[in-house]
């Protein structure tokens, strides 16, 4: 993460740090409306967009469902197309395999493209304990791999950066000034790449897809440095989520409808490589070795869970990052994780199974549902999330005020007498601090929200109290309608009471 956000112990304090910083604000709350409106417009020139959703989630309910069967199927397919398949527990053994490999291959350097997985095992800084440099490819990682910094959005790590910043960073990088001039700066480093490219021993991707009829891995991206990194380096190591799978090629076509258009607003990605095994004998390019190292690192403990199992279901396109009005509030790095968003709020928590550390990322959402309106393959996040926070309390994380302040609102809101009492209560002591009808004193539990909000202070009269005048003045008008409507609405009201049969009209 960022220097600034990484001395911030909690969620709360990250964000704090990120809503005070108003470049970050503004540079992600521009980048993610344009890819919720890409998105949109997507999705509505696609059409029957939401009977696609749906057909996405099914594939992965089927795949989930029968995870053991597919990820059998693709290691056999794969070993059978000369690939050496790994698989690993935990992140340790993950990294133990990839480091074995490099130090095998006697490797200098790694050239990677994109891959949340090797963020999630903080591969690059294993690597670099053994003296392999590791080098990102992608533009996005490859910057805040400069900055030295963690990616603050799936799929647009930079999303937090300027081409101010990144031109005082790449002008460090090429012992140089270099104009804030987007077509220099990508073309400094795509020539600094190239040579990276030809000099490593190993490629390493991660893998959007990985197809079990065939044992063959997908990648998609915009750039380009994935085929690069597939096929000049004579070994490639891919890592991948074990979640990954989908049962066969047609199923990737619904895949490949989704995922770009809700990442992005693209039809479809500039890049779509399907890679089966290593170069073949009268093959022009590739690798001369494959790996595929599949890593559980707590995915498996979702299995068999109802309120956590879909999470599993996730194709890593960022959508409801750009949908959550938090994360467009305070960015990536405030979660304090490899994930962000509506998604690094479940699934952080799900893969530690620590509820004492992570007890507070889930706190990290309006729970407005917004991020299960733009899943494009249905996660009820929103849901997850509300487990979440219910589990943390029952394992006895939960904030002893808070346990307090409920019960208290359970015994005013269960007992009309003492509601009534609270409010005349109410209305005596807000006169200590209400001012032109407003609460803007930051004391007690009003602090947090007065800090960014103003409460309104409680009404001279009720709706409770104003009720009996009001019941007067409906009972009065319906006495004033005409005798034939009037009779039809007390036929209504009093069949509705008995519990009568049919609606009426």
């Amino acid at each position: 993460m960022s220097t600034t956000n990484s001395a911030a112990s909690s969620v709360k304090e990250r964000a704090d740090l990120a809503l005070n910083d108003e470049f970050l604000r503004n540079a992600v709350r521009f980048t993610t409306e344009r890819l919720r409106g890409g998105k949109k417009k997507a999705a509505e020139e696609h059409g029957n967009w939401d009977e696609w959703r749906e057909r996405g989630r099914q594939i992965r309910l089927h795949t989930i469902a029968h995870l053991d069967y597919y990820l059998n199927l693709f290691a056999d397919n794969a070993r059978a197309n000369g690939v050496h398949v790994h698989f690993a527990d935990t992140s340790a053994d993950a990294v133990k395999i990839a480091l074995a490999i490099a130090e095998r291959k006697s490797a200098k350097s790694v050239v990677k493209s994109k891959s949340m997985v090797t963020e999630e095992l903080h591969l690059n800084h294993a690597l670099e304990s053994i003296g392999i440099e590791a080098i990102e490819s992608d533009l996005g990682e490859y910057i805040i791999q400069l900055a030295g910094e963690t990616p603050s959005h799936i799929i647009i790590p930079a999303i937090h950066k300027n081409r101010y910043q990144i031109a005082d960073l790449l002008s460090k990088e090429a012992g140089e000034t270099l104009p804030p001039d987007t077509s220099i700066l990508a073309g400094f480093v795509r020539k600094k790449l190239r040579e990276k490219f030809l000099e490593t021993e190993i490629g390493m991707t991660g893998c959007n897809f990985a197809i079990a009829e065939t044992g063959s891995m997908v990648l998609f991206e915009n750039e380009g440095n994935a085929r690069m990194v597939t096929t000049v380096p004579k070994t490639q190591i891919t890592l991948m989520g074990m979640e990954r799978i989908i049962p066969s090629w047609t199923d990737l076509e619904v895949m490949a409808t989704l995922l770009p258009r809700s990442a992005t607003g693209q039809k479809l990605t500039v890049y779509m490589s399907g890679i089966t095994g290593p170069r073949r004998e009268h093959d022009a390019d590739g690798p001369e070795e494959m790996h595929i190292i599949i890593v559980d690192n707590g995915r498996s403990l979702q299995l068999g869970d109802p309120e956590f199992q879909e999470l599993l279901n996730c194709i890593r396109c960022g959508a409801c990052l750009n949908a959550c009005p938090v994360y467009r509030h305070i960015g990536g790095h405030a979660y304090g994780g490899t994930y962000s968003g509506p998604i690094g709020a479940v699934l952080t928590p799900a893969l530690k199974k620590n509820v004492a550390e992570w007890d507070d990322i889930a706190n990290a959402s309006s729970l407005c549902g917004a991020c299960y309106e733009a899943c494009p393959v249905k996660i009820p996040l929103h849901d997850m999330l509300v487990s979440l926070r219910r589990r943390k309390v029952e394992s006895g994380h939960g904030n002893k005020l808070e346990a307090v302040g409920m019960k208290g609102f359970s015994a005013v809101m269960g007992n009309s007498s003492r509601f009534k009492g609270v409010l005349k209560l109410g209305k005596i002591g807000q006169k200590l601090v209400v001012r032109n009808g407003e609460i803007r004193t930051k004391l007690g539990p009003l602090k947090g929200w007065n800090s960014y909000r103003v409460t309104p202070s409680l009404p001279k009269k009720s709706f409770r109290e104003g009720w009996g005048t009001l019941e007067a003045e409906l009972r009065q008008g319906l006495k004033e309608l005409d005798p034939q409507v009037r009779q039809r609405m007390e036929a209504i009201v009093k069949e509705r009471k008995t519990g009568g049969g049919h609606e009426h009209g």
